[in-house]
């Protein structure tokens, strides 16, 4: 959002609805920030899709609306799903300025794969489809004090049924673009910052003058991953293994990924049948350990309550933060939760809607 932008950036550039940049100022006392982390995110890529069909050959085949960038959207974040409705690829889709060119962000695993998805289903369209290698390094830009200084309270043990809440208006549509420095909000959360792509012949100085606070580097105990996890946002394809995740249970639709109404696309029949029930009992939530565990644990690892009973299954971990497939109500009502006798603690996101919004999900006619 454009209020949560100006914390971060100094002068930005907004596109306007003829695609052309406009230069904008904002003043900002750096004095009132706290230090921030800038990250180079080494397991990212890019691939670029570009061409006069590019927007409506990416809407027929994610989650997400490709019209939000028609009202000035900068970013979405999207999933591409297999023909049964299971994640293969999380993504991030950059509106660029130059006419019909998308960025899409993905896990560098994952690029070589989704650019041969793409191809399959390009068919005769017009457009190229990229892989950017080594060309554009992706940066967040975030500060882990915010959130990571929250007390989690007794509040978030209130029963919850995993209500689905579509995604609404997008607000994110302010970039900054300089050199070969472009500057995008998160479009997930706010808590999650910045996203920044610059060319890999920049350095990390240069892209730190644009920034307006003091900057630091990521320890192994801060850093990103470990402050995803600590928000309880899963990424790429160690959280998100292709073809086994559904998009409401990886929140999708809390962290705006997922239009209930627009026109089909490829593994939407389930993800809209679940949507019609209004109900996802099961979610990804963040696990907190007491310390860091001295062992490791397997992608589905149970996670039992006192009574031995499974109320979850274990997705990562990342120094004392972890994230967990969790029953929602069974969870937060345990008394106690362990994993291979390890004791941890689930946590509801203080992002997540609250019970008390009691949001519509009726069908549009």
């Amino acid at each position: 959002m454009i209020i949560h932008l100006k914390k971060f950036i100094l002068p930005f550039r907004k596109l306007n609805k003829f695609g052309k940049i406009q230069k904008q100022f904002i003043r900002c006392n750096s004095s009132e920030f706290s230090p921030r982390i800038l990250e180079q995110l080494k397991n990212k890529s890019l691939l670029r899709i570009r061409g006069n069909e590019a927007s409506v050959f990416l809407q027929g085949l994610i989650t997400n609306d490709m019209k939000h960038f028609e009202e000035g959207a900068a970013n979405i974040y999207a999933l591409f799903l297999n023909i049964k409705g299971r994640v293969m690829y999380d993504v991030i889709i950059y509106k660029s300025q130059e006419n019909n060119v998308y960025y899409v962000e993905c896990d560098s695993q994952a690029a070589e794969p989704l650019q041969k998805h793409l191809k399959i289903y390009r068919v005769r369209r017009k457009i190229d489809i990229d892989h950017l290698g080594d060309k554009i390094n992706v940066w967040a830009y975030f500060d882990p004090t915010q959130y990571m200084n929250n007390k989690h309270n007794d509040n978030n043990k209130q029963k919850l049924e995993g209500l689905i809440f579509p995604c609404g208006t997008l607000n994110n549509k302010v970039s900054k673009i300089v050199k070969n420095i472009m500057i995008y909000e998160d479009p997930r959360l706010s808590d999650l910052g910045i996203r920044i792509l610059a060319a890999s012949t920049i350095e990390r100085q240069e892209i730190i003058k644009h920034l307006n606070s003091d900057v630091v580097d990521s320890t192994n105990n801060l850093n990103y991953k470990a402050f995803r996890y600590k928000l309880g946002v899963p990424e790429g394809i160690e959280d998100l293994p292709p073809g086994k995740a559904l998009p409401l249970e990886v929140n999708c639709d809390y962290l705006h990924g997922v239009s209930f109404h627009k026109g089909c696309y490829i593994g939407q029949e389930l993800t809209a049948r679940t949507y019609h029930t209004g109900v996802v009992r099961k979610r990804l939530m963040p696990l907190l350990f007491n310390e860091i565990p001295n062992k490791s644990f397997l992608y589905d690892d149970k996670i039992v309550n006192e009574s031995g009973n499974a109320v979850g299954k274990f997705r990562g971990i990342e120094s004392q933060y972890g994230l967990g497939l969790m029953r929602i109500i069974e969870s937060l009502n345990a008394q106690s939760l362990t994993i291979s006798n390890i004791r941890l603690k689930v946590l509801k996101p203080m992002w997540w809607p609250q019970e008390s919004q009691k949001v519509s999900v009726n069908k549009k006619k």
